[in-house]
């Protein structure tokens, strides 16, 4: 998956690396923590303008939040009801649950998506309950937005930082993006194993 990656970037700058983003938030298994920090390096050799790196990865990040959200809006959490009625247990969700979320969107949704926009796999996802609790556009917009930021501009300067080859970069965040998915995996494994639903 990096060799392409890299390949990208280098031959389409900063609209190779705003695609990217857009393809990372919308399939999660494409790792921001890749295409940043080798957009960070590339920076750093003095390819592109790190400033412009940070930018252009917001920007391609905030369409597929944007895109997610527009989904999930359409759809709606009420026609999720009779789905999640009968499928709830493999979701480990019940529908006292999401009446608990909508609850806790109205008053801090602004905060579930600023700090769910810097937290990886969970970044690309926030934007789902977000559009179906319909929470307001401008306030999704905006803490997307300066959340998203963060953290593109944490990987890409960390990439420029190094300023090394990108194999050291690769052997750097590869563990951790691996290490991640992991450790989801068996969070999920566990909840589903000790889930119970909400009793009356």
């Amino acid at each position: 998956m990096s060799d392409w990656i890299v390949r990208l970037i280098e031959d389409a700058g900063y609209l190779g690396i705003a695609f990217l983003m857009f393809l990372e938030t919308v399939f999660p298994p494409i790792p921001s923590e890749i295409i940043m920090t080798v957009a960070g390096l590339g920076a750093a050799k003095g390819k592109m303008n790190i400033i412009a790196v940070i930018a252009s990865g917001t920007a391609g990040a905030m369409l597929g939040n944007y895109f997610w959200y527009l989904v999930a809006r359409v759809i709606g959490v009420d026609r999720l009801k009779p789905f999640i009625m009968r499928w709830g247990r493999f979701l480990t969700l019940d529908w006292k649950e999401i009446e608990k979320a909508e609850r806790l969107f109205g008053t801090q949704g602004w905060a579930i998506v600023f700090f769910g926009r810097m937290l990886p796999t969970l970044r690309s996802l926030i934007s789902i309950p977000a559009g179906l609790l319909k929470m307001r556009l401008s306030t999704f917009v905006f803490w997307s937005t300066i959340g998203t930021a963060g953290w593109t501009a944490l990987l890409g300067l960390a990439g420029y930082a190094m300023g090394k080859s990108f194999e050291q970069v690769d052997a750097f965040v590869g563990p951790i993006a691996i290490a991640v998915i992991v450790v989801i995996v068996i969070g999920y494994l566990w909840r589903l194993i000790t889930w119970t639903p909400h009793q009356g």
